[in-house]
């Protein structure tokens, strides 16, 4: 066997609480896998998603909804193929479909990005980020790494995280054939796409603004990093980006430094690169209120860090939790809170 790169303990990257993960088996939240079935119950409102092996007609199943919650659909399949076959090729991905979806209208798309040794289900536990999603009309979709030789999911984002084992795979094109092939299968609004990720995620959402950002109108990265050499960064239209980073985070410091063999540059060089890349006028604004984010932490404890003034209406913010850690027991304030930063910054 190769012998991992890095002596760090990159199963801290995203070291969730044991409750999440019998949270993500018990409720059955919407997992991508061939040949799977899951429920999901939220209140009165219960779905089915299940997935397949599919055939040519790309292995689509429909799931409705009960009361209060409108139809959903899920579309999975197994197997790769053109732009027109089933979502995520062998690694098959779950399209969930807000209940206000109407064919021909556009609707913003949201992917979310799990940590490392986690998956998208385990992921959208600690989020819960599909409840607003339906609130709000947004596609949303939590797609999985590949598995590295200790068994963990992993993106190969960035030279510093999380490909330990030297591994080919090349996510950066995965993901943009799975938004591709999401909007090939519903009205998608090219200009309201959007990737939230976490830890490895955090990492992997950088890379795909620098490597589409044709594609994508917004990143949020919860304890994530930029290439500590900014020029293998080279975005081709500005991106919005917000960082989300905890001051006490033990495993990607908030301070930059050392991961494993490699560099990251602090939370804050992160979002300058990006202020750089954005055309961002002026020195960063740190006048705004504060936010009450995390649930164990007392009062606002959350900073605001704004570059105004960016090109194509594009925004720049770090968000400071001071005290926070790598995992922040986030309050129902901070998923609408990321949503609306969405919002508020679609492609001009």
């Amino acid at each position: 066997m190769k012998h991992p790169r890095a002596a760090l303990p990159f199963s801290l990257l995203l070291a969730l609480p044991l409750s999440l993960s019998i949270v993500a088996c018990s409720s059955g939240d919407v997992t991508s896998g061939s040949g799977s079935s899951t429920g999901t119950t939220t209140g009165t409102t219960s779905s089915t998603s299940s997935t397949g092996t599919g055939g040519a007609g790309g292995g689509a199943t429909t799931s409705t909804t009960g009361a209060g919650g409108g139809a959903t659909t899920s579309t999975t399949g197994a197997g790769g193929g053109p732009i027109g076959g089933p979502i995520g090729g062998d690694r098959p991905v779950t399209v969930h479909v807000p209940p206000s979806y109407e064919a021909g209208k556009p609707a913003p798309l949201l992917l979310l990005l799990h940590g490392y040794t986690a998956t998208g289900a385990l992921q959208e536990a600690y989020f819960q980020a599909t409840p607003e999603a339906d609130k709000r009309g947004f596609l949303f979709a939590a797609p999985d790494g590949t598995v590295d030789q200790t068994g963990a999911h992993f993106w190969n984002a960035t030279d510093a995280c999380c490909n330990l084992y030297d591994s080919m795979v090349d996510d950066s094109t995965y993901l943009s054939t799975v938004i591709e092939q999401i909007q090939a299968k519903y009205s998608v609004d090219p200009k309201r796409i959007f990737l939230l990720g976490h830890s490895n995620g955090g990492f992997m959402s950088y890379r795909m603004a620098c490597d589409h950002a044709d594609q994508i109108a917004a990143i949020a990265s919860v304890a994530g990093a930029m290439y500590q050499d900014a020029t293998k960064c080279s975005p081709s239209a500005p991106v919005s980006v917000l960082e989300i980073h905890g001051t006490a985070d033990a495993v990607i410091s908030y301070n930059g430094g050392l991961v494993g063999l490699s560099t990251i540059p602090s939370a804050q060089t992160t979002v300058a690169d990006w202020a750089a890349f954005d055309k961002c006028s002026g020195p960063p604004d740190a006048t705004g209120a504060p936010l009450d984010l995390e649930l164990t932490l007392f009062g606002s404890e959350t900073t605001v860090l704004e570059y105004k003034g960016c090109e194509a209406q594009s925004s720049v913010k770090l968000w400071s939790i001071q005290f926070g850690s790598h995992v922040p027991t986030f309050n129902p304030t901070f998923i609408p809170a990321v949503f609306d930063f969405f919002e508020a910054h679609p492609k001009p």
